[in-house]
């Protein structure tokens, strides 16, 4: 990146790879985009750059390499990952059944001077921030970095707990990238919650620094951290703000969800269910950052309302900021959309001539509604009240859990539309019809049903599954719809044969 200085140590990663693969490595030019070298025991040895993986040579990797590189390494903790003193190198082990040490991936460690720019305003303000992001997408990186920035440039007292070695590098003494924040090293990733409270406890930091929050321990610390006024600036499992809001072992870290049973007279004031969700508590981060790739990031400044907005169904659309060829910062500022007064009819004129249809969804969710109203360019709009909508939307289930609520809303001489589920392929088939819209491609409605049952299942179990093969505009659909719930995809197979997977 322009304006940004890299310290990666290459040479000191190169000289514990066995000599035959090191000159493999050193005759490639773009050396200086190394991420990662993969040895696993009886297979070619590969390096990994951003835009792919090169296989090195046929000649498979032999026990004696891969206990070369063993060698040559730190301590392996408990979760198998190990470093290269004083630099930010990451080793990782893969073990047979007996311990036996049959692979390593050795992961390019770089402190990137210059990365924090695209958020500097955020981390100076003193509020605490939690970063999300898949792995490799640079989450480690701008930690160290704001680590550094709030120690030198505003001298804050700063206090890194670092289970992995990951931010401040392997070694008692820590890498220079931190500049003067201090470090506390973990013995076991089941301490690092105790090593966070021991951080504020022994040490009154002004600015606690932690990468991976992973479990309730570790949340409930964080929260416990913020409550006496420290500042939090953390990494978080998850990509997006929705991930953490269906992860129950997470979600006290913006809150937390609990339902809430409304009364009679406040349900029907909200035109909503009796039974809905809440936000039981004050989120523990203040900001919220999605990283969406290098120099492309989501941030949501008021996680308070930014929740209470997504939990009603009318999500706040987050400042998109991204880093530009040139170093610069544009900043992109998100608006919730306005919906116009609804005018005394059900109907009004709308797009082109075209009658626009005022539409109450009743337990049918609004951001899938009004996400398919957008790509179906239909003429509906949106109401909160079913007293001035032309038609009632909502679902089969509702009709048997609330019958009651359904015949009222029936008694209105409104008409009433009932979907069989509440998916995305449903909304919009019910659109279509309304407003006879052309049909997609053959076979679309059955791809994306199988893609929306594959996302509940990853959401639900955290295991990939893989769908059926399917033409490119339809994997091209699959992909998008995954991608929405902030999941990760990738298509494997060939011609006929090829297909999407998705992942957690």
């Amino acid at each position: 990146m322009p304006g940004n200085q890299r310290t990666d140590d290459v040479e000191l990663l190169l000289a514990i790879i066995p000599t035959r693969i090191r000159k493999e490595i050193e005759g490639r030019n773009h050396r200086d985009q190394l991420v990662e070298i993969v040895l696993d025991l009886g297979r070619p040895p590969e390096v990994r750059f951003p835009e792919g993986m090169e296989i090195l040579a046929d000649l498979p990797v032999s026990r004696e390499e891969i206990d070369y590189v063993v060698e040559r390494v730190g301590v392996f903790s408990d979760d198998n990952r190990a470093g290269i003193e004083r630099t930010l190198h990451r080793i990782s082990a893969i073990r047979n059944r007996t311990g036996a040490v049959i692979g390593v991936t050795c992961r390019v460690g770089r402190a990137i001077i210059g990365t924090v720019e695209i958020l500097r305003d955020v981390i100076e303000s003193g509020k605490s921030l939690l970063l999300l992001g898949r792995p490799g997408v640079g989450k480690t990186t701008l930690l160290r970095e704001a680590a550094r920035v709030l120690a030198d440039d505003l001298g804050k007292r700063v206090m890194i707990v670092d289970t992995s070695n990951e931010i401040g590098g392997d070694g008692d003494v820590p890498h220079p990238g931190i500049g003067r924040a201090r470090r506390m090293q973990v013995p076991s990733t089941g301490r690092q919650h105790a090593v966070m409270i021991e951080a504020v406890e022994n040490h009154m930091p002004q600015v606690v620094v932690i990468d991976e929050i992973g479990t309730e321990a570790e949340a409930m610390a964080a929260r416990t951290i913020a409550e006496r006024g420290v500042q939090l600036i953390a990494t978080a499992h998850g990509n997006t703000l929705e991930n953490l809001m269906q992860n129950p072992t997470l979600a006290d870290l913006i809150g937390g969800i609990q339902a809430v049973t409304l009364s009679d007279d406040e349900a029907r004031r909200r035109g909503t269910r009796k039974t809905v969700l809440e936000r039981k508590a004050p989120p523990t981060f203040d900001v919220l950052v999605e990283i969406h790739g290098k120099g492309r990031l989501a941030v949501h400044h008021d996680v308070a309302a930014v929740v209470d907005a997504s939990l009603r169904d009318r999500p706040r659309p987050p400042e998109l900021r991204t880093r530009t060829a040139d170093g610069r910062v544009e900043i992109e500022v998100g608006e919730v959309p306005v919906r116009p007064a609804p005018a005394p009819a059900g109907v009004g004129s709308g797009h082109g001539g075209r009658k626009m249809l005022r539409l109450f969804p009743y337990g049918v969710s609004r951001e899938r509604l009004e996400r398919s109203i957008e790509m179906l360019r239909v003429p509906v709009e949106v109401v909160d009240d079913p007293n001035k909508a032309g038609m009632i939307l909502t679902l089969k289930s509702q009709e048997k859990r609330q019958p009651w609520r359904v015949r009222e809303l029936k008694g209105r001489g409104v008409p009433l539309r009932v979907l069989r589920s509440n998916t995305i392929i449903q909304i919009e088939n019910f659109l279509r019809t309304t407003f006879e819209v052309e049909e997609q491609q053959p076979g679309r409605d059955s791809a994306l049903e199988d893609a929306e049952a594959a996302i509940a299942q990853v959401l639900a179990t955290g295991q990939p599954v893989e769908l059926d093969p399917q033409p490119p505009d339809l994997r091209a659909q699959q992909h998008q719809l995954a991608q929405r719930q902030g999941l990760m995809t990738e298509s494997k197979g060939k011609g006929a044969f090829r297909r999407v997977v998705v992942y957690p």
